[in-house]
């Protein structure tokens, strides 16, 4: 789908939510997910909820609105419900917002925050927003309109307009899948950041984050809030994912993923731990010949796949011109074989799944020839099973966020 960049009166949404008077409020259950919460003042729209089952409108809560593709509320819901349990996130997910114009997403983001700040007890500045796939492009409009969000877990797509960007207002956690065809996408919009931003890569597609990963993310924004003094201080969670983290690096093999993991952790804790040895660690480590080596391997694959998508694209355009079109079908067809040939083997195969991926999706739409559309059915990766959170979106846009 090609992402759609709403009018201009449609960016600063409404986020009012402490200030809304609270009239109307339904007793709903606490600890269990409600399938179809009913706005108030516009019962066409509505959400799947979470409430912590210790809520109660004696203090404020966080709240996380997460956003699906294909208008799956509870699936988004489901996916951080025992991290919401935990630290005390309230979780809507919206059932009418879905990939499209972006006018129906913005008026579903406008009923559920006023909705939301009507039934419970928020706390202004602990406002999250969570999305998959178009949904994460909705859940980053939303904050890039200054609405005072404090964080956004962003899942397998970025920038709803490609643009680049070094710093934000918010905090972003941002995920990918080893064979997700925006997996490039989401590096480079990590890459870019110098505002808070943590990018956790996966075994996968393009799908959701596990649940591990999920809880994580929480755990990174409560993490962001205390250094932001948006929550109080609590050591003994802070010693423990600290522990966690110097953990996860000790059993790290790679050593440039050892650099990036030293990094992170050094930024991640500053001001909350001392941090000084790793943040020395992870400097002599890239110095090191080798580890210099593998991340200077690791910039230019990524910035070798950007290339390749991008000349593939071009001969596709050049298939339009009669004089051009066989030299250039040819070349594809080489190129996509020798990506199919790699996707089927253990060398290289993520990259060159996530290479076919981005190449079909969208080729209805950019490319009407159809022996390459022919071509293209017989290299496009096998879909695996999927888990109902699970979601393939083959039409989504290509963004590199360079």
């Amino acid at each position: 789908m090609k992402a759609l960049v709403p009018p201009r009166s449609l960016v600063p949404l409404l986020f009012a939510l402490a200030c809304a008077a609270r009239v109307g409020a339904q007793d709903l259950p606490r600890g269990a997910i409600v399938d179809d919460v009913k706005c108030a003042e516009e019962p066409a729209q509505s959400y799947a909820l979470y409430l912590p089952s210790t809520y109660s409108r004696d203090r404020l809560w966080s709240v996380l609105i997460a956003f699906h593709p294909a208008a799956r509320g509870r699936a988004m819901v489901e996916k951080y419900q025992a991290a919401a349990e935990q630290y005390g996130y309230i979780v809507a997910g919206s059932n009418t917002s879905r990939n499209g114009p972006m006018a129906v997403s913005a008026a579903s983001v406008r009923a559920m925050s006023a909705d939301l700040g009507q039934r419970f007890s928020i706390a202004a500045d602990r406002v999250y927003l969570t999305g998959m796939s178009g949904g994460a492009r909705v859940a980053l409009q939303v904050a890039l309109g200054r609405n005072n969000i404090a964080g956004v877990i962003a899942s397998s797509a970025g920038y709803p307009d490609s643009k680049p960007r070094s710093s934000v207002p918010f905090a972003v956690f941002s995920t990918a899948g080893t064979d997700d065809f925006n997996y490039i996408e989401m590096r480079q919009l990590d890459r870019k950041l110098t505002s808070p931003h943590y990018l956790a890569v996966f075994n996968g597609g393009h799908t959701l984050p596990p649940d591990a990963v999920a809880r994580e993310a929480i755990e990174w924004m409560e993490l962001q809030a205390m250094k932001a003094g948006r929550r109080t201080k609590d050591d003994a969670l802070i010693d423990r994912l600290f522990d966690a983290r110097r953990r996860r690096i000790a059993e790290a093999s790679d050593p440039a993923a050892r650099v990036h993991l030293l990094e992170a952790l050094a930024e991640d804790f500053k001001g909350l731990r001392g941090v000084q040895a790793e943040a020395a660690r992870a400097r002599d480590l890239s110095r090191q010949p080798d580890v210099k080596k593998a991340l200077a391997r690791e910039r230019a694959s990524d910035a070798a796949e950007i290339r390749e998508v991008g000349e593939i694209f071009e001969l596709e355009a050049a298939l339009g011109d009669e004089q051009r079109h066989d030299a250039s079908l040819m070349r594809l067809r080489e190129r996509l074989m020798r990506y199919k040939r790699l996707a089927d083997a253990d060398v290289e195969r993520s990259q060159a799944r996530r290479m076919l991926r981005v190449v079909a999706g969208g080729a209805a739409e950019r490319v009407d020839d159809p022996v390459y559309r022919k071509l293209l059915e017989q290299v496009a990766p096998r879909a695996e099973p999927r888990r109902h959170e699970e979601y393939e979106d083959h039409e989504e846009e290509f963004l590199v966020g360079t």
